[in-house]
């Protein structure tokens, strides 16, 4: 089975220079733990993950602080670099292979440098699960 056979491709990005109040509330309106970073052409340039934040939260100590982190702090600085990335024509055993060894939950699907969607392991679980795979 290929990689866009199964992936999902109703992706919710971020811009890199927005804020990340932005992203949480994007990650929880959308219920993703991770969002593809995206620069002003839409090309993926990393992912900010739930967590991502946590860990910047935790090195606040302050309420103050930790507003701050959320109001000014933008994306970019948070965010994991680089994205994993994977073709839609992949073999989905080899996207499950790539999370693993890169001890990642998801892999976005690039097609060049155009995002076209994004495959989890919970996708992959949930083919398993239904005999899909």
């Amino acid at each position: 089975m290929k990689v866009s056979e199964l992936m999902r491709t109703d992706v919710r990005t971020i811009r890199a220079d927005a804020n990340v109040a932005e992203a949480v509330q994007i990650m929880a309106d959308s219920h993703v733990s991770g969002l593809p970073v995206v620069d002003r052409s839409d090309r993926v340039v990393g992912v900010l993950s739930t967590t991502d934040v946590l860990q910047a939260q935790a090195e606040h100590d302050d309420r103050r602080a930790r507003t701050e982190l959320f109001e000014r702090t933008e994306v970019r600085e948070l965010m994991s670099t680089p994205p994993h990335t994977i073709g839609p024509d992949a073999d989905v055993r080899d996207a499950a292979k790539h999370m693993l060894e890169a001890e990642v939950h998801r892999l976005f699907v690039v097609d060049g440098d155009q995002l076209v969607g994004v495959i989890s392991q919970t996708d992959i679980a949930r083919a398993v699960g239904a005999g899909e795979i």
